[in-house]
């Protein structure tokens, strides 16, 4: 039996068996190291190690809720009181002081923290015993379970848990107002606590163990600090509201007792007790690496499986169901970063191939790409959904040609023809739509072949920061891997319709093969900058103020080398990927700009404008390793041992900021301080790809292994 865990023990006793309040250093890992689950709706569970909320999102329910409301913040952290049978009181809790990231003494009860098969376990110690609280979400449900396990000591104790609660959208501040008094109905040990804020659902709570009972003793908690969101230059005080506190009795040997909290009906809440739920969710999870790719079933592979569940979610949006079901299908799609990101276009079809080929969902992977197929407007698919909305916004250059990238994949995995032939006719409709034109002025330049776009005040590559209306990379023109992803689907379409079309195939394929032609030809005369000895950025673009071409050094190149069909000349293959290897490779992903330019910067830090500056004026973002990894095994095909150098970065990455997952972005200096969303799809997904792809026949993990031992990690100072 594989057993999967990952283990922070914390703190370490001293000599004479005493433990203290943690060291500074120690401190700030309690602060800054965070877990997460998700429930397979969008919604999620999550929070620091301490238990004290540094973001607006930490809590134990954000509840994925329909459009039009979202995800939705409901249940926030519950503070554990023991009371002892000597009249002892203890609070397992910690809480931080207005304005610095400090621990009170509560935090010195904490023994251990662990995932086990990716969800968080807490030991704790005080007054001879050991309690262990567990937290995990119901799959595709708005239900959370708090478990606790009395696992040493003896006689018997009464926990006392308070609960607490703001109804509010996840991403709203947290100085958010309450907004008035909460209501609360019970009967039978079941609660209903309901707010005036409207279009909300009550959240239900149950609580499960022996001499069960409920305190009311509503009161604010005035005041609370939420340190990173003052980093971060959010508003980063404000109140909780608690209705008082639940009491049970915990005694070694006996069942768990817990606390469930939920949206859902009670007829829902009551069909499974917590045990067998976490049995079901154990199962589920196991399955999840049974099913991948063999080569994923140990070590961090098999660790990053369990990350990429997060991301594949039934959406939302009633419409997507709807559309699904009519034609006998099911809607799903990829939430493409926690906390705060919704569905993406562009990070699903980057994803797709990790997150659910590598992982043997093959079956949600084409519903992924049949959701989207649905939503295809003007030859665009949606860059984004918004929270809470149904329509999809459409401004984005390259989703659409990353859908084509997707399928390819898809149907490499499946041979399913009939998703490919339904789709066809689509391909080609976009395809004609670029040769005309379309919206944000996306369209191929008829002088030489090569796709352009832009629009004033729109940011239609993935390089999308904006700010205030100010786009701090706008790139309009002809970028670099626009052009290599045009030519790419260019290429896919002419092999499909060669192989599916039974009427005008030569005709169709032969019109499409002279626009790839022609594309490639222009790029290679287009793009190549002599000077440097790589390739510009974009071309016909606008430069200093000034049309021109932009010579900075960024990764967008790779793909010119990395695609399935690579629109670069061979004999500059290996020139290019030497630049990027030289000034833009990291152990966590690439550059998103050579240090020499001016306009890079070192650090990803303060507040939304300064951040914003610099996403991708040097930042380093870590899903570019994949197209790295693939451009490396094209130049140097078959050295797949050297390949996974370019991933033992990520190793000891999985066990800082959201441990077990990967971060958005890093810092483009040492020690690459990890920043952005804490779990992001295409991160987990690119390097999950590029590490089973890189895996040899006979290959025994050597790294930090997470598989039949614990991981002990130790904080960072």
């Amino acid at each position: 039996m594989i057993e999967l865990a990952r283990s922070m023990p914390w703190p370490e006793r001293d000599a004479q068996g005493q433990t203290d309040i943690p060291p500074e250093p120690q401190v700030e890992s309690l602060l800054t190291r965070e877990w997460l689950i998700s429930n397979g709706l969008g919604g999620y569970a999550s929070g620091t190690i301490s238990g004290v909320p540094t973001r607006r999102y930490h809590g134990l329910l954000v509840a994925g809720l329909p459009a039009p409301v979202g995800r939705t913040f409901m249940l926030g952290q519950i503070e554990e009181v023991l009371r002892l049978q000597d009249g002892t009181i203890v609070r397992l809790g910690g809480e931080q002081k207005a304005g610095q990231p400090a621990i009170v003494p509560g935090s010195r009860h904490l023994r251990e923290f662990r995932l086990d098969w990716g969800l968080p376990v807490w030991t704790y110690e005080a007054g001879g015993f050991r309690l262990e609280k567990r937290v995990f979400l119901g799959h595709l449900q708005n239900t959370v379970h708090v478990m606790y396990r009395l696992a040493g000591g003896d006689g018997r104790l009464r926990l006392e848990l308070h609960p607490t609660l703001h109804f509010r959208p996840h991403d709203a501040p947290v100085s958010t107002p309450l907004g008035g008094p909460y209501s609360m109905n019970a009967i039978d040990h079941r609660y209903e606590f309901c707010s005036p804020w409207p279009n909300l659902p009550s959240l239900r709570v149950s609580i499960q163990g022996t001499h069960p009972s409920f305190t009311v003793a509503p009161r604010t908690i005035e005041g609370v600090y939420y340190w990173i969101e003052d980093r971060r230059g959010y508003e980063s005080v404000g109140d909780l509201w608690c209705p008082g506190f639940f009491g049970i009795d915990l005694e070694a040997g006996e069942d768990d007792a817990s606390l469930v909290a939920s949206t859902e009906c009670w007829e829902v809440v009551k069909a499974l007790k917590s045990r067998e739920a976490l049995s079901a969710e154990m199962e589920r999870r196991r399955r999840l690496i049974y099913i991948a790719d063999p080569r994923a079933h140990q070590g961090t592979a098999a660790e990053l499986v369990l990350a990429a569940d997060a991301f594949v979610v039934t959406p939302g949006r009633a419409e997507d169901a709807a559309r699904a079901h009519a034609s006998g299908d099911e809607a799903r799609s990829i939430i493409a970063g926690y906390h705060w990101f919704t569905d993406w276009g562009r990070d699903t079809m980057i994803s797709l191939e990790g997150l659910t080929l590598t992982t043997g969902r093959q079956l949600e992977a084409g519903y992924i790409l049949r959701t989207f197929s649905r939503y295809i407007k003007d030859g665009l698919i949606p860059n984004l959904f918004p929270e809470g909305d149904r329509e999809g916004l459409y401004h984005t250059a390259d989703a659409t040609l990353w859908f084509f990238h997707a399928l390819h994949r898809y149907f490499q995995a499946t041979g399913d023809r009939e998703t490919l032939r339904l789709l066809l006719p689509k391909l080609i409709d976009i395809v004609n739509h670029h040769l005309q034109g379309t919206r944000f002025g996306i369209g191929v330049d008829p002088e030489d072949g090569l796709l352009r776009q832009g629009a004033e005040g729109y940011q239609l590559t993935w390089m999308d920061a904006k700010v205030d209306g100010w786009v701090v990379t706008p790139r309009r023109g002809k970028a670099v891997e626009i052009n290599a992803l045009w030519y790419n689907a260019l290429r896919l379409l002419e092999g499909w319709v060669r192989q599916e079309m039974l009427t005008k195939r030569e005709e169709t394929a032969e019109h499409i093969a002279r626009h790839a032609q022609r594309c490639q030809e222009s790029f290679n005369r287009r793009f190549w900058y002599a000077e440097g000895g790589y390739l510009y950025d974009v071309v016909d673009g606008v430069v200093n103020d000034q049309p021109g071409d932009d010579p900075a050094c960024r990764p967008n190149q790779i793909f010119a080398i990395s695609l399935d069909h690579p629109v670069l000349d061979p004999s500059r293959w290996e020139p290019v990927l030497k630049v990027v290897t030289e000034k833009l490779l990291t152990p966590v992903g690439l550059r998103s700009l050579s240090p020499d330019h001016p306009d890079y910067k070192p650090t990803y830090d303060g507040d939304l404008r300064s951040r914003d500056a610099a996403y991708h004026q040097g930042t380093v973002w870590a899903w570019l390793i994949g197209p790295y990894v693939d451009a490396w095994l094209r130049v140097h095909p078959g050295e797949t041992e050297k390949a996974r150098q370019f991933l033992a970065g990520f190793v000891p990455h999985l066990g800082e900021a959201c441990l077990g997952s990967i971060s958005e972005i890093f810092d483009a200096e040492k020690p690459y301080t990890p920043r952005g969303c804490v779990a992001q799809a295409w991160s987990v997904a690119e390097v999950l790809r590029s590490w089973v792809k890189t895996a040899g026949t006979d290959e025994v993990d050597r790294e930090v292994g997470v598989v039949r031992e614990e991981e002990v990690l130790t904080p960072s100072p």
